[in-house]
């Protein structure tokens, strides 16, 4: 919790100091919202894991529809299936993985809508997983952890409420295995088998003018 919060504070820091350099040009704004998460081959579909999510960005305008974004972001994920004892389900099962993230996004404007797209690397900065029984095994020995750094790919779209208040929707999609080791019931993406993040974030954000 300790470093969670210091890392939010370096994000919030961030967003202050990136305000514009040249109005014309460059934007900064700062951005929070929830997620909803599951992992592709851990064979529990459904965006049934709650998470936050909260960093700042900048951007640079380089025509009059088009512009960069790069953003610093806290970014929780990760999988859940709760039991339901009606219907004879009893697993307990939690996997949960926050990562520092880092998008570059290119931004095409349609007035106050914006598309987005663009490729980020995540930095694993804490996990915990439980099995089926809901007992932590994250800390036992020949655990299969997650991987250090993951690479996304992100599609969503942004709309501005006012001139500087907007909404964002997004989604998250890895594009390599998130975990260290490959195991049995790996589902194949692109050019490999594994595990991968799936998330939907929907986030309000403010940005400076």
């Amino acid at each position: 919790m300790r470093s969670a919060l210091w890392v939010i504070s370096f994000i919030v820091a961030f967003s202050f100091t990136a305000k514009p350099v040249n109005a014309q040009q460059f934007h900064g704004g700062i951005t929070a919202g929830i997620v909803g998460s599951q992992v592709a081959g851990d064979t529990y579909s459904g965006f049934h894991k709650g998470g936050i999510f909260g960093g700042g960005y900048v951007n640079l305008d380089v025509s009059v529809r088009s512009a960069f974004q790069m953003e610093l972001t806290y970014f929780q994920k990760g999988s859940r299936k709760n039991p339901d004892p009606e219907n004879n389900m009893y697993d307990n099962y939690l996997f949960r993985v926050n990562y520092i993230e880092m998008p570059v996004l290119y931004l095409f404007k349609i007035d106050r809508f914006i598309l987005e797209a663009g490729p980020s690397m995540g930095v694993l900065v804490g996990y915990y997983e439980t099995d089926r029984d809901g007992y932590e095994i994250s800390n036992q020995q020949g655990y299969n952890k997650p991987a250090r750094v993951t690479f996304q790919i992100n599609f969503g779209l942004r709309f501005f409420v006012t001139d500087h208040l907007g909404v964002d929707f997004r989604t998250n999609n890895s594009l390599l295995n998130i975990r260290t080791n490959n195991v049995t019931g790996d589902v194949w993406r692109l050019w490999g088998y594994g595990q991968f993040n799936d998330a939907l974030v929907l986030s309000v954000f403010y940005q400076f003018k």
